[in-house]
């Protein structure tokens, strides 16, 4: 039986105090502070390239990049084209190639997002949790409170 419970066995009667419920609380988790300091060196440099390929400039970076591939390797002199039109291997390989290294980097990002999503909620159903028992308090003492009126209008009904 937790430290909590005992105080609402007891509090039946006499719902714990504000000094009481303010021992009772626990620092409050950064979960973010965390999961980054729980990062190795390699889970670290995959959040950096995954943010940076997940940005709308490393797209247009890569659509400037495609445009003038292609661009060249269409309307260049014959000589000068390097990945002949209409197959444009060349392109195609590293395209290919980059999208291979690239996908296990943002698996790897996805599951470091998905551990820290699961250390929010945990750390979310603490603070539900708390408020719960922050909540049955709070009710404990309203109730105690309409006893003690009802005690004192009876008495006043007696006195008069």
């Amino acid at each position: 039986m937790c430290y909590s419970d005992k105080i609402m066995e007891q509090s039946l009667h006499n719902p714990p105090t504000l000094e009481e419920l303010k021992h009772l609380r626990k620092k409050m988790r950064r979960t973010d502070i965390e999961q980054k300091e729980r990062l190795s060196f390699l889970e670290r440099m995959a959040v950096a390239i995954s943010r940076c390929i997940g940005s709308a400039g490393f797209f247009l970076v890569l659509i400037c990049i495609t445009v003038s591939w292609l661009g060249w390797n269409i309307f260049a002199p014959d000589p000068m084209r390097f990945d002949p039109y209409p197959a444009f291997v060349l392109w195609l390989f590293i395209v290919n190639i980059f999208q291979l290294m690239v996908l296990p980097l943002l698996m790897i990002s996805q599951n470091m997002n998905n551990r820290h999503s699961d250390a929010r909620a945990e750390a979310d159903f603490e603070i539900n949790t708390k408020a719960e028992f922050e909540i049955e308090v709070i009710l404990q003492h309203l109730e105690n409170q309409n006893k003690m009126i009802l005690e004192i209008l009876n008495r006043l009904e007696r006195h008069n």
